[in-house]
């Protein structure tokens, strides 16, 4: 499978590249600055084309007709000529139903794209957030973030205002799910869920994630799916960019580093398909604390020695954080139907060469 990407530097094309690639999709990259024969070239290869290069906040009035009008003109015409059994996946935006200067250059690109006779998914997004999102751009929370972790205050202006917020790996799930599929053609497709909130509950909730992480429970509490994706964008700005960080998948799930820092540890996330036993270790030296954000789970410890017994059952309804005791092999099994999320932390940043993890 080959596709397309035009916009492929932009913070929605680099989260769908990586995504597509871990698949093993071969993706080609167009972006601002690329000459149109370069465009051509991939056109005639790729079988689905995700349009999601654009123009939201120009120097010029006259950039958004340019950039969002005009390109997308051409990339129609241009797949009529060389390529005309393309599907072309296009990231337009809810301002496309108001009027303004954005929201009437993306209207007037759904138009272009709906009379082009070409099989065409229309996707009107909602201020998309996640990690790697540009902060000061176009996303409230980014910059929020991005203040956070730099000690900055955020200035809000008014705390009641409601804002649709949606999650880039959301996004990116919907876009991957277009391939192969031979759908009936709407007019337009929306990305679920999507999540409300106020700029004042905005804040008080990254607030809250930093300082508990800079505090003695290093784990805030999460309360729902909203929350959690929040706090894994929020690790993204306060995190040490020169540190590696891990990303293990496979048939039971997958684990991931979110966040280290040297004073406050490691904080991961662990997600177990249903009916799903993971770990079987332990420590001689670390702390740990886990905490099921989503899901129904049983975590138990066992003393290495004695076969002592500790089990706690834990659901993400009532989030109550397990600390995990040094000697002490653990496992976590999902007891629930859906897939479980489990925060961990570590008091110490992994060290493969001094590791302390052990077998048991």
């Amino acid at each position: 499978m080959k596709v397309l990407i035009t916009g492929i530097k932009g913070f929605l094309g680099r989260s769908l590249s990586s995504s597509l690639l871990e698949e093993g999709v071969e993706v080609f990259g167009f972006d601002k600055g690329d000459g149109l024969s370069l465009l051509e070239t991939y056109i005639k290869e790729a079988s689905y084309i995700y349009h999601l290069a654009g123009v939201n906040r120009p120097e010029r009035k006259e950039e958004f007709r340019e950039g969002n009008v005009i390109f997308t003109k051409t990339l129609v015409d241009l797949t009529k000529k060389n390529n005309p059994n393309a599907v072309i996946v296009y990231a337009s935006s809810i301002q496309a139903e108001l009027d303004n200067d954005y929201g009437r250059s993306k209207l007037e690109a759904e138009r272009i794209l709906g009379e082009s006779g070409l099989s065409i998914r229309i996707y009107r997004l909602s201020n998309v957030f996640g990690p790697g999102c540009r902060p000061n751009y176009n996303s409230v929370v980014a910059t929020f973030c991005d203040n956070l972790s730099l000690g900055k205050p955020c200035f809000i202006r008014d705390r009641d205002y409601v804002v649709p917020f949606q999650y880039v790996e959301d996004v990116c799930g919907y876009f991957k799910s277009e391939l192969g599929e031979k759908k009936e053609i709407k007019s337009f497709r929306y990305v679920y869920p999507i999540y409300e909130c106020s700029l004042g509950h905005l804040y008080e909730l990254l607030t809250r994630f930093k300082s508990e992480i800079e505090g003695e429970n290093h784990l805030p509490l999460i309360g729902n799916g909203f929350e959690l994706k929040l706090f894994k964008t929020l690790c993204f700005y306060l995190r040490d960019a020169t540190l590696p960080y891990n990303k293990a998948k496979d048939e039971r799930g997958y684990f991931e580093e979110i966040y280290k820092d040297k004073r406050y540890g490691q904080i991961s996330i662990n997600m177990a398909y249903p009916h799903i036993e993971k770990g079987g270790h332990y420590h001689t030296r670390k702390k740990e604390i886990f905490l099921t954000c989503i899901g129904n789970c049983l975590i138990k410890q066992t003393h290495i020695e004695t076969g002592d017994t500790i089990m706690d059952e834990v659901s993400g309804d009532k989030p109550k954080r397990v600390n995990i005791i040094p000697y002490y092999s653990h496992t976590i099994e999902n007891l629930g139907d859906i897939p479980s999320y489990t925060l961990m932390w570590i008091s110490e940043i992994y060290d493969k060469d001094n590791p302390d993890t052990i077998r048991k």
